[in-house]
């Protein structure tokens, strides 16, 4: 009888990042965390998104590219940001836009995307 292939050890698995919460607000702690979240904006508020992010392997370190698309409800673009991270367990990054005339009232929205692919959306309105 042939002899039994010798076991192979399965390939190590890349960790992964994964997006797990977005909250928008007004103000941010030193955590990077919003302290109040809503969705609705005054016209002269710094609006901040706190993407919480979280990795597959707590202690590895993952880089990734983490992006905010802020438009307007007519579809104009009001801000195209990405940040380059090194994510580690879990942790926040944080987006934020403002206008110093004051943003139109209306409805806004703002897609956050991870490595290029679009992985949560908020709505939110200034009045």
């Amino acid at each position: 009888e042939p002899a039994p292939a010798p076991a192979t050890a399965p390939a190590p698995v890349a960790a992964m990042a994964t997006v797990t919460a977005v909250d928008l607000g007004s103000a941010v702690g030193p955590d990077k965390r919003v302290t109040t979240p809503t969705a609705t904006f005054k016209p002269t508020d710094t609006i901040y998104a706190s993407v919480a992010t979280s990795t597959s392997d707590p202690a590895a370190s993952v880089p990734a590219r983490l992006g905010a698309k802020w438009t307007f409800q007519d579809g104009q673009t009001v801000k195209d940001d990405s940040a380059d991270a090194t994510l580690t367990g879990a942790g926040n990054t944080t987006f934020s836009i403002n206008s110093p005339n004051g943003f139109p009232a209306g409805k806004y929205k703002v897609e956050i995307s991870l490595d290029g692919t679009v992985v949560q959306t908020r709505d939110f309105e200034v009045k």
